[in-house]
């Protein structure tokens, strides 16, 4: 369960946000510079809300009134950013090995073995990202965050890149992970077609407060 209720001024409007998801996926829709990112990355840690909190299950991310601000390594989340963020200088292999620390080797390769079988991209093991295609990045990026075995999953407008046959098989493939993995997912989209991925769906919605421009996502019906 994510429980997330915070406040961040930006520059030119103030952020509010108040958002509960359990094992299902949340999308945020709305249009460039409405601040779908900035949650993300406030509930990742790249970024401080002024006030509020952000629960992930027992363990409390961030909270204004206790002090509490978790560095991102220290919260057990996976970010899928919008260009996928592959280092071009490793091999598949070693983009996904990446941020697995403090195991094995044996256990390790198996782990590697398992992921790259599971994403049918155990023949790109040894490939450079240069030699990727968009779907294909898209899989690695997803294998080198769920091989750390994150407890919440955020995608920044992911699919945003691909054609829209893509985009479709896409679609589908991220539902079918979500099935199994069976943990909170937050996307970020400015495509309102991407929202059927949605368990619930929260559109951006500007308004006014005592004189200050607000922006805030409020759930679809």
């Amino acid at each position: 369960m994510l429980k997330v209720k915070f406040v961040k001024r930006l520059p030119d409007f103030v952020l509010k946000v108040d958002l509960l998801v359990d094992k299902e996926i949340l999308v945020l829709v709305g249009p460039s510079g409405s601040g779908k990112t900035t949650v993300l990355e406030c509930i990742a840690g790249f970024q401080k809300p002024d006030w509020g909190e952000i629960i992930l299950g027992e363990k409390t991310l961030f909270s204004s009134s206790k002090r509490i601000n978790l560095p991102s390594y220290k919260r057990g989340i996976g970010y899928i950013f919008q260009e996928y963020a592959l280092f071009n200088h490793l091999t598949v292999r070693d983009n996904i090995l990446y941020g697995v620390k403090n195991i094995l080797k044996d256990e390790k390769e198996k782990q590697l073995n398992e992921i790259l079988k599971k994403f049918d991209i155990f023949h790109l093991a040894e490939r450079y990202p240069v030699q990727l295609s968009g779907g294909e990045k898209q899989r690695v990026a997803l294998a080198r965050t769920l091989i750390t075995k994150p407890h919440l999953l955020l995608l920044d407008e992911p699919l945003s890149a691909m054609d829209r046959k893509l985009r479709e098989r896409l679609c589908k493939e991220i539902k079918e992970l979500h099935g199994q993995w069976k943990i909170p997912f937050v996307l970020v989209t400015h495509y309102q077609y991407e929202a059927k991925l949605g368990d619930k769906v929260f559109k951006a919605e500007k308004g006014e407060d005592k004189g200050e421009i607000i922006m805030k996502f409020h759930q679809s019906a």
